[in-house]
């Protein structure tokens, strides 16, 4: 058993590690092929990282691709491809600003109030896809992507000035929430900045999503479904009801995504609040291989890629694009797929070769036995 243990986390964690050592080496390829020093733009990038004002930026980010990246998890869980997360993280982001900016409650009330409201957005977004599935037979990949589409327009619809739309500047926004709708956070000084305070909501989130999937009845049933629908049907289990309720779930933690940033610092949805953030989650996930843990990890690194890389563009004498740590992290998505197929097919022949020894072994043990009997 203690044997088994140890190839089951040297399995989870060469996936990654291959990931992470082919994407290194196809990028120093790449800056070789340019002419390039292959290893320069590393060391700069780790050196941006020392400076305090990037880890606060890096932990920051990491905050709202662990929640995303959550969600999209949720649904690999189930064998499903939540697509839309970055459709559903934000309208729930356009909806919860809506909702700070029209209405003010003490912030006892304020703060539940909007958390609710961008999961509700995005249960009910999501749960568009899972209906669409259950009852039509309808793919999630397919109903998410023009999900996202439909959200665009629709956010675009709600932030006309005839609707919800504010001008401020060129910018165009749904005005400043009510300050009792504000989250503080951990304020580390002028020159370094200040930690969202709902960095802590990720950590719970994470927590909460390992006791439910491997420690709860529902969990289980989630996990056998997404593993053999049929199989979950023999043993009481309601696939179709599963699928739903996993999208609706899916779609509420992807509503969370924005509020970091939202409700701690910008304070209000504008045509610069980003975007993306769905399809970067995919990435993180696969990454992580779906575990709470991995995620953490993944997320870390991918912000650390986004925040240190503007470095690149300062470099002296030689300067790098910061696009390197973009085409960096499009490669490590490209080498989780590789990698991963060929760590399981690696693992399955192991699993094979060690089931054949003990069936050779229990063979002439059954053999000798006889044998044994005979002689008498």
């Amino acid at each position: 058993m203690k044997k088994f243990d140890k190839e089951r986390v040297l399995l989870a964690v060469a996936g990654p590690a291959i990931a992470l050592v082919a994407a290194i080496a196809l990028t120093s390829i790449v800056l070789l092929a340019s002419g390039r020093s292959p290893f320069e733009p590393y060391s700069l990038m780790l050196e941006q990282a020392t400076f305090s004002d990037v880890q606060v930026l890096i932990i920051n980010q990491a905050s709202m691709y662990y929640i995303a990246a959550l969600a999209v998890a949720l649904g690999f869980r189930m064998n499903l491809f939540n697509i839309g997360v970055d459709g559903q993280y934000r309208l729930g982001a356009v909806m919860t600003a809506v909702v700070g900016a029209h209405i003010a409650l003490p912030s006892f009330l304020q703060i539940p109030l909007l958390m609710l409201v961008a999961m509700l957005t995005g249960a009910f977004w999501a749960g568009i896809a899972g209906v669409l599935k259950v009852t039509r037979g309808v793919s999630e990949v397919v109903a998410t992507i023009m999900l996202n589409a439909i959200a665009t327009s629709l956010i675009g619809y709600l932030m006309l000035s005839d609707n919800f739309g504010v001008q401020v500047g060129n910018n165009n926004t749904t005005g400043i929430m009510k300050e009792s709708g504000w989250i503080p956070g951990i304020n580390l000084g002028a020159d370094v900045g200040e930690i969202y305070g709902l960095v802590f909501l990720a950590v719970v989130l994470g927590i909460l999503y390992w006791i439910v999937l491997n420690r709860t009845r529902f969990g289980f049933d989630l996990r056998a479904s997404g593993a053999s629908e049929s199989a979950a049907a023999a043993s009481g289990v309601d696939a179709k009801r599963m699928v739903l309720i996993a999208m609706l779930i899916s779609g509420a933690v992807s509503g969370l995504a924005g509020l970091p940033l939202l409700l701690g610092d910008v304070h209000t949805y504008s045509l610069s609040f980003p975007a993306g953030l769905g399809f970067t989650a995919i990435g993180i996930a696969l990454l992580g291989r779906n575990h709470p843990g991995g995620i953490a990890l993944a997320a870390l690194l991918w912000a650390f890629l986004d925040k240190a890389s503007p470095a690149l563009d300062y470099a002296t004498p030689v300067a790098y694009e910061k696009e390197i740590a973009t085409i960096m992290q499009g490669l490590i998505v490209f080498a989780v797929v590789i990698s991963y197929e060929a760590v399981r097919v690696w693992g399955l022949r192991r699993q094979q070769k060690r089931v054949g020894a003990e069936l050779a072994a229990a063979a002439a043990h059954n053999n000798s036995e006889k044998k044994e009997v005979a002689a008498r």
